[in-house]
């Protein structure tokens, strides 16, 4: 006989809840703040890093759906954070890149992120911060 699913004890399952509430704490900061959604803010936080991406290139870094790519994109065009250009060098796709405006938001909230990062972690060790960042990419690493 197989052992019962519990999930309090499924690792999958206490990964997913522990991101979703770190995701939220963070969020709650420039959501009411800035109004933007999660998806809205980890493109902005990746074309402030990165500079321009395709669609395609924010999902893969994202791991979202072309579906949450596409409309966060919109939103975040429509309030003049990002701008959309032809890719010169695929002429069936677009380059997303941050507006100056956008630029000037992502400055205000990634201070903010790493504050509440910095909360969030304050009770673990540098060594515990380590190797939780170990850990992580490992699973990572395993999961794709």
């Amino acid at each position: 006989m197989t052992r019962p699913l519990v999930l309090d004890a499924f690792l999958p399952y206490r990964l997913s809840v522990a991101a979703n509430a770190v995701s939220t704490r963070i969020s709650n900061a420039y959501r009411k703040q800035f109004g933007l959604k999660v998806a809205e803010w980890r493109l902005i936080a990746i074309l402030a890093e990165t500079g321009n991406q395709t669609p395609l290139m924010l999902g893969e870094r994202t791991r979202m759906d072309k579906i949450s790519v596409s409309r966060a994109a919109a939103a975040l065009i429509a309030r003049g954070f990002l701008i959309a250009e032809n890719n010169p060098q695929d002429g069936r796709s677009h380059l997303l890149s941050l507006t100056e405006t956008g630029v000037i938001l992502y400055d205000e909230i990634a201070p903010l992120a790493l504050a509440t990062e910095a909360q969030l972690f304050s009770e673990l060790t540098r060594k515990e911060r380590g190797t939780l960042d170990k850990l992580l990419r490992k699973v990572e690493t395993a999961a794709y």
